[in-house]
Parts: C-alpha cells; structure tokens; sequence
C-alpha cells in the first residue's frame, strides 16, 4: 500500500531529478536580512525545481511568539502545490493530546507530512496515522551525539531501542503512510533500519554542519530502487551566503547537493 504523501514525494522526486529536502529553519541570528516571510519566500522560490521536498521546523517559529505560525504560513507561500511539506514537530502525546496535534497540523495547517514522537507508544502516534493520506515520520534514530544514551539501550532480547520502534513503526504502518528519520550520522544504524523496513520512507537528517557521510547517508537509506528517502539539509543551503546573493548561493548550494546525492545513488545501484 502506497499513501497520498508517498506518492505526491515520489513524483516530485521523479519531476525534479531530485531526492533534497531543503530545512526551512530561520535563525535571525544568520539570516542576510530579518524578513523572515520574504527570506523564505526567495529560497523557495530559487530552490523549487531542485527538491524532492521542504521542511520547517515548528520550533524556528513558535520561539518567534504569537505571530510566528503566521509568519510560518507566509514563508511557506511560495512553496509549488506539487512539493510536499513535511512539517519537523516531533508531536507525541496521549491520544486525546494528540488527536489535537494531528487536527492544527494536518487540518488547520495543511501539511503534507509530520514528524511524531513514538516514546508514548500506538495511541500517541494512531491519531496521525489515521490521517491516511498523510505521512507520519517516527522519530526512530536521530542524528544528534546524545542519540546513542536511548536509542542504543539494548533491550533483554537483544534488540536495541531504535529497532524496535522501527518495528512498532512497521506495524502501524497499515495505511502505507508511516516513515522514520533515520539519522545521517548513524549509517550502520540507517542500513539496519532499511533491512528492517525496506518499503518505508526515511528522512534522514545531519547531513551538513552535524557532519554526517553523505555517501554512507545514501547509500544506506535508499531502497533496493534508489528511492523511498529524504535527505535533509537546512544551514548548508539556507546560510550559503549573508550578502545580497543568498538566493542565488542557495541555489548553488541545492545544486550540488542534489547532484552529489545522484551520483551515489546512482553508484550505489550500479554496485548492487
């Protein structure tokens, strides 16, 4: 079973030659002007037929107070109908909570696809899935250092943390929509994941400044097909350049990132 969200990635994919989700996270700190609606709106507009999709975090613009989820909405505008948005919120709570998480973000926001927080177990994560044409991406194995202190834990029978969320994750899975973000730092892990997964979408995260391999990165998370992932980049193609330029350094920055994710990929296949 194939859902809306899979097939809506999988063709812009397929139109854009492209498997690079852009991270669409402003820091005013590192933006080349404070406009955050207008920054966004001009790397989207430069990066758009180079992405397989684009992916906000909700903290970059809840921190900026009551106005930020506007200020979000506006960013996100010039974002083609074709490209999913695959909204980072890493939402887990108990069912009622999250029946509530799920309605903002799919129904009040629009969003092609969530990330979700499984530590609460089915019924904080069910209330997502039953948006079936909608993805929901379980956090599974993420890409920062401290990841290993739970996600390593072995349990008594053997398996480690991450592999059996990735297992609860399949289960779930019977709408075709569930997903795991599988970090680019970790590709032993990632390559685990595939071979525990090998039809579910992975986002993997940490390629960039949390200097994970990229070609590990690939090579470990795409399916037997060259598909089925997501690889994430946010600083690396949103601060290629504070001067005027920015728009167009992003657009050399997506540029190569997108052609050295296909040349792996491509290598990876040819060695299958």
């Amino acid at each position: 079973m194939c859902s809306v969200f899979a097939e809506k990635l999988r063709a812009a994919a397929a139109g854009n030659n492209s498997y690079l989700c852009i991270g669409l996270d402003p820091d005013p700190a590192l933006m080349a002007h404070p406009h955050i609606p207008s920054f966004l709106q001009e790397i989207v507009d430069a990066t758009s037929d180079l992405v397989c999709a684009y992916k906000p975090n909700i903290a970059f613009f809840e921190a900026l107070g009551t106005g930020g989820m506007q200020t979000m909405l506006e960013g996100l505008r010039s974002v083609p109908k074709h490209i999913p948005i695959i909204v980072d919120a890493k939402r887990g709570d108990i069912g009622n909570t999250a029946r509530m998480y799920a309605r903002a973000l799919f129904e009040l926001y629009k969003f092609d696809a969530v990330t979700v927080n499984a530590y609460g177990g089915r019924d904080a994560v069910q209330p997502f899935i039953d948006y079936a044409d909608r993805g929901v991406i379980v956090w599974c194995r993420s890409s920062n250092p401290g990841a290993e202190d739970l996600q390593d834990l072995m349990l008594d029978d053997g398996r480690f943390v991450f592999e059996a969320v990735a297992e609860r994750a399949r289960e779930w899975n019977t709408n075709g929509n569930v997903g795991l973000v599988a970090g680019a730092t970790w590709p032993e892990q990632t390559e685990r994941l595939r071979e525990m997964c090998p039809d579910m979408t992975f986002l993997v995260p940490g390629v960039g400044l949390q200097e994970g391999d990229l070609e590990a990165a690939v090579q470990a998370a795409m399916d037997d097909k060259g598909e089925q992932f997501v690889l994430n980049v946010s600083r690396g193609v949103l601060y290629a350049s504070k001067g005027d330029d920015y728009p167009e350094a992003a657009r050399k920055a997506a540029q190569k990132l997108r052609g050295r994710i296909n040349l792996m990929r491509e290598a990876a296949l040819a060695r299958r």
